[in-house]
């Protein structure tokens, strides 16, 4: 399954969204009918998980915790209390709890972002927050992928 694009779209009055037709394609194909809602630990946004998405994550982490650790135990708490399951209608809309989209700072527009295996939710007014300047974003992509940055092939270039 893959979750790719960068579609926006309203929600109504009550906090529904239609998930985009592109996502709900490769939603189709995924078992499980239900999807995890969550405020994102690091950035200003939701997370959107199918259910087997969802299921190999859970259990990447529950791998790593140990139960006899209380912190582990408060992370774990933690990151499971910000949880909603939500189940898209027959029109392929979900339901956004409003304190998840209080947290993520949404008002109506929404911005869907595919990230592979999951979606992230954010404000349409963040245009920008989500994204990297341009040059920015080819020299970490090149220093992540083991290249020489462009900005360092200049700087040896003028030697």
């Amino acid at each position: 399954m893959q979750l790719l694009g960068n579609i926006e779209a309203k929600t109504d009055s009550k906090g529904r969204v239609f998930l985009p037709v592109a996502f709900r394609k490769a939603l189709q194909s995924a078992e499980g009918d239900s999807l995890v809602l969550r405020k994102d630990v690091y950035q200003q946004c939701l997370t959107l998980y199918p259910e087997t998405s969802w299921n190999s994550l859970m259990d990447s982490l529950r791998a790593r915790i140990n139960r006899w650790n209380p912190q582990h135990q408060q992370v774990y708490r933690q990151f499971l209390s910000d949880v909603e399951i939500v189940y898209p209608d027959s029109s392929g809309r979900i339901l956004m709890p409003k304190r998840l989209l209080e947290a993520a700072g949404i008002s109506q527009s929404v911005r869907f972002i595919g990230m592979g295996d999951y979606i992230e939710v954010w404000a349409s007014e963040q245009t920008e927050t989500p994204f990297l300047p341009q040059d920015e974003f080819q020299e970490a992509l090149c220093q992540l992928m083991g290249g020489a940055t462009p900005a360092g092939e200049q700087k040896e270039e003028a030697r």
